[in-house]
């Protein structure tokens, strides 16, 4: 029994690493700082795909050995509880699978998760909230860490917009899968009616800069405007202007904090920000990719979603790029988005983002 579906091959793995250990041992490499960050990145992402390999192996291991010896004594509950450790270990060796295909500069970072309601008014704002909860729940079950840098309550329910930093190694590699318009289908629980609704809402995914990369800004680019916060937050919130927007004039592009009640600590976390989104500009115009991804951001509509999410008449979501789907649409929901992420970035279609 093994839990690989062929994309990890560790023999090429470790051939590589091999190669990338001679290449790091010559100190003329450290003449090239981007080159020699870029060989050192990716001989750690081997070592720890390799690490993970060999855990896997071993734990794998040690329960088929526990499983046959509880069905020769028919022990029922160790039987079971062995099977559960097989079936989570399978899961991981997807996970680690995955990951080891990741090539992208920035794979390995953090990131930050934006969604905005689309057109349909409340019902788009429920939707922008439901695809929140997801998130976060998707997060957690990685272990990768989250905090909620900005929100915008929705009129009625649900959220105009947030932005969620979301912090673990890969994160930006697994949550790039996600950048897209997201479309939703079912009887809407604010009609009277009971009549069936469709509703959009976008999610655009960018990685967090880290030390390794340089942005250069012009403060002459910048309006930096001062607002009062939204969201929850006691008697702080609404009277003080300690929420931060700031346009960077070149590409308008907006970003904006106000989880924190300082000014201050809300303009580092946007410039953050800002850093972030023209470095994934930058990303996409290297890659010739710019165009079409502005094409796909522009409209939070129909023909330009990359995901379709139905609750009614019948259960199903549908990646439209892969055509991976699912009838677990609560599993979905609730934050297994794995299978489509992995279906995604397995078919190359995340190898230039």
């Amino acid at each position: 029994m093994h839990c690989w579906g062929g994309v990890f091959d560790p023999d090429a793995k470790r051939k590589r690493l091999t190669e990338l250990e001679g290449i790091s041992a010559d100190p003329a490499l450290w003449n090239d700082r981007v080159r020699a960050q870029k060989i050192m990145r990716e001989k750690n992402a081997i070592e720890n795909s390799l690490n993970a390999y060999a855990q896997i192996q071993r734990d794998l291991e040690d329960n088929t050995g526990l499983l046959e010896l509880a069905e020769s004594e028919g022990d029922a509950a160790t039987l079971k509880e062995s099977e559960a450790a097989i079936l989570q270990l399978v899961k991981h060796a997807k996970q680690v699978e995955t990951e080891s295909i990741f090539s992208g500069e920035a794979d390995t970072n953090d990131c930050f998760l934006e969604i905005h309601a689309g057109a349909g008014g409340t019902e788009s704002c429920d939707w922008a909230s439901m695809l929140l909860r997801m998130y976060l729940r998707w997060a957690e079950q990685h272990g990768f860490a989250t905090e909620i840098v900005d929100e915008n309550a929705g009129d009625e329910a649900g959220i105009r917009g947030a932005t969620v930093k979301i912090t673990g190694q890969y994160a930006y590699g697994w949550a790039k899968a996600e950048s897209g318009v997201h479309r939703l289908v079912r009887i809407s629980p604010f009609d009277s009616a009971s009549r069936r609704h469709t509703s959009f809402a976008s999610v655009w995914v960018y990685p967090v800069v880290d030390d390794t990369i340089t942005i250069e800004i012009d403060e002459k680019d910048l309006r930096v405007d001062t607002l009062r916060s939204s969201g929850a937050g006691g008697q702080h919130v609404n009277k003080t202007e300690s929420a931060i927007r700031i346009t960077h004039i070149p590409t308008n592009i907006v970003v904006q904090c106000q989880n924190n009640r300082s000014q201050h600590r809300n303009r580092d976390e946007a410039m953050n920000m800002l850093r972030a989104r023209l470095y994934e500009l930058e990303l996409r115009k290297q890659e010739a990719a710019t165009a079409a991804v502005n094409a796909q951001k522009s409209d939070n509509s129909w023909g330009n979603q990359i995901r379709s999410y139905v609750l009614q008449p019948y259960q199903m979501v549908k990646d439209l790029r892969t055509g991976h789907e699912t009838s677990d649409t609560a599993g979905v929901l609730d934050g297994d988005l794995d299978k489509f992420m992995s279906a995604w970035l397995t078919m190359g279609l995340g190898q230039a983002a």
